[in-house]
């Protein structure tokens, strides 16, 4: 079934720069199809990456699958925008699992302009979501210094200089 290439060499994978390749390979049935699209998504066009990354995201193997995840995410940062299906895919996968690090690294690569909609709303809420942690992480060492200092009052201890 899978031909004696290992497709998860530095050799292959970073050399992975034809689609055909990778093509066949598919029809092959390789096992290190998720990793050999890293390759193309870091070697090849957007538009020649982007089909073979969505293959790439249906594999049966879950790790493969992961490895696509990766790959669009890399095609977001070296490319500062995704094919439409690429957002579509990422969108229905949602913001936690194999695309949480896709979905940030499209969030930080793609300027918030050409980002589709519910990307944009991703964008806000981590934004807000980040800003409530700030607060709470906050109030808890404010609550912490003020339990440590009522402590030290109570028992004659003074503060270390």
């Amino acid at each position: 079934m899978a031909s004696t290439w290992n497709w998860a060499t530095a050799e292959g994978l970073l050399g992975m720069d034809d689609p055909a390749e990778w093509d066949a390979a598919h029809e092959r049935g390789e096992r290190s199809l998720g990793t050999a699209v890293i390759g193309l998504a870091l070697n090849c066009t957007l538009t020649e990456a982007s089909p073979r990354i969505l293959k790439g995201m249906r594999l049966a193997d879950r790790g493969q699958r992961g490895f696509a995840f990766t790959a669009a995410g890399h095609a977001a940062r070296l490319n500062g925008a995704l094919t439409p299906e690429l957002y579509a895919a990422l969108r229905a996968e949602g913001h936690r699992g194999f695309a949480e690090t896709a979905v940030d690294d499209t969030l930080t690569f793609v300027p918030f302009r050409d980002l589709p909609p519910w990307f944009k709303w991703r964008k806000v809420a981590s934004r807000v979501e980040d800003k409530l942690e700030v607060w709470r992480l906050r109030l808890t060492y404010a609550a912490e210094d003020i339990r440590t200092a009522v402590h030290n009052h109570r028992h004659g201890r003074r503060r270390p200089d």
